[in-house]
């Protein structure tokens, strides 16, 4: 296998095997292969599953010969964040903690794609307790630029999916984590509407934020893996299930978009703002309408980081209990919990009832347009090594108030980033698209459109 194809995509990969022009064995083999010769460069992989990925790959290739496809998913290798509880295998959360934690089951998410004949082949670094790029192994690297950061949390899975050490990855998100190191990573990263897809089995954050999406290369291959993952759970009380009809020749032209001009204002640099500036104007070019918003005057970005870090307080309280809280990497988190702890009753409730005010809005601004759209960083990679600060994403920031990704996670609403363009010194830039609730089928089709009318998403890190 060479380079190029393990670049290609999931859509591409799934066409060659059953083709038989090459087998999920030889294919398993040679990402595994990969995965051990970048990685000592890039952090991204915590965990080589080598024995069950061959294992689950010569079951994938018995099954090929006799004619049964599970899903398109099947005999792709992939990787899963670890957070994802894998059975027998270690899930260690980033945090030296839990180093060694090892769970007797599997979360939904594995066991779905597992059913879909997918075969797991890592398990992919996350910022320790899903905070930035660095966990105890060290600082997961952007794949286009090893002195840069991956990003955060799900650091591991937009480095080894954009370095071709994997088919696709599961991260998740709370504020930030999928979206960040998709942009800086130069891959497609969907989040799903919260409740889409089953969080059985995976590490708690914050339990009214939290969420689970693919990060693949292209948006077709997030269609594909999403269409394998969503869906209700009766381990998963805060699931649901609704419609999934995603196709890629829906027209787009006369979609009302609103594009949220403080977030493309808050940009600084003039190459980068000019890189969106043209993004912008090859989706008016697809035919549709812009309008520019502004966001109403609402503390999206203090409702977020409050309702995380009094949530997490609750999550990782054992911590305290143990005086295992001493053992984090990232101090500040420790204080950021600390003061959260300490944080009135009133004042949570009352930041809550301005919560539900937000969603109501939400749910009436989506109701005017097809999408929003924003950057998805207003920056590319940043360095490795910044010094810790209490941010989810590390080496890029959201915005200068944050307001599209606070406001988007707050409410619920799926977001999907895809890569818009690329800097002077070859670092990739996404656009962030952010949908009404439920509607992940409208929000890829407008994002497949951008993307076909681009040649971003063929281009990959020589490494």
């Amino acid at each position: 296998m060479n380079e190029g194809t393990a670049y290609r995509s999931v859509a591409e990969l799934g066409r060659m095997l059953r083709a038989k022009q090459i087998s999920p064995v030889e294919l398993t083999r040679e990402y595994i292969t990969r995965a051990q010769k970048l990685n000592p460069t890039l952090f991204a992989v915590v965990t080589l599953t080598e024995e069950l990925a061959m294992s689950q790959a010569r079951a994938a290739e018995a099954e090929m010969m006799k004619g049964k496809f599970r899903s398109p998913l099947h005999g792709i290798p992939w990787g899963a964040k670890d957070l994802f509880a894998t059975k027998g295998i270690p899930t260690q959360w980033g945090c030296p903690a839990y180093e060694g934690q090892v769970f007797g089951y599997d979360a939904t998410v594995v066991r779905k794609l597992q059913d879909a004949g997918s075969v797991l082949m890592a398990k992919l670094a996350v910022g320790e307790l899903a905070s930035g790029a660095r966990w105890f192994g060290g600082t997961t690297r952007c794949a286009w630029d090893s002195t840069k950061s991956s990003s955060g949390s799900s650091a591991g899975p937009g480095s080894a999916t954009a370095a071709g050490m994997v088919g696709f990855s599961i991260g998740t998100e709370t504020l930030g984590s999928i979206i960040s190191p998709s942009s800086v990573n130069g891959v497609v990263g969907l989040r799903p509407t919260y409740g889409r897809v089953s969080r059985y089995g995976v590490m708690a954050l914050s339990w009214t934020m939290d969420k689970v999406g693919p990060m693949c290369r292209t948006v077709e291959d997030c269609a594909m893996v999403f269409e394998q993952i969503l869906g209700t759970d009766p381990l998963d009380p805060t699931s649901v299930d609704a419609p999934f009809r995603f196709s890629a020749q829906s027209p787009i032209k006369g979609k009302k978009i609103g594009i949220l001009r403080e977030e493309f204002n808050s940009v600084n640099d003039p190459e980068v703002s000019m890189i969106f500036r043209n993004a912008l104007r090859v989706l008016e070019s697809q035919g549709a309408i812009l309008e520019e918003i502004d966001l109403e005057e609402y503390p999206y970005q203090d409702i977020a980081r409050f309702t995380m870090n009094v949530e997490a307080a609750c999550v990782f309280e054992p911590l305290w209990k143990s005086g295992r809280i001493e053992m984090l990497i990232n101090k500040q988190r420790a204080t950021d919990f600390t003061v959260a702890r300490l944080l009135p009753a009133m004042d949570y409730l009352k930041m809550q009832r301005i919560r539900v005010e937000i969603c109501e809005y939400a749910r009436n601004l989506l109701g005017r347009y097809a999408a929003l759209v924003a950057p998805s960083q207003n920056s590319a990679a940043g360095p490795a090594d910044p010094p810790l600060m209490n941010a989810l994403t590390s080496g890029a920031t959201i915005s200068s108030k944050g307001g599209s990704s606070a406001f988007s996670n707050i409410s619920g609403l799926p977001a999907i980033s895809v890569p818009c363009g690329f800097t002077t010194d070859n670092l990739p830039l996404g656009l962030q698209f952010v949908g009404s609730a439920f509607d992940e089928a409208g929000l890829l089709r407008l994002a497949y459109a951008y993307e076909q009318a681009n040649s971003w998403y063929e281009r990959h890190p020589r490494l």
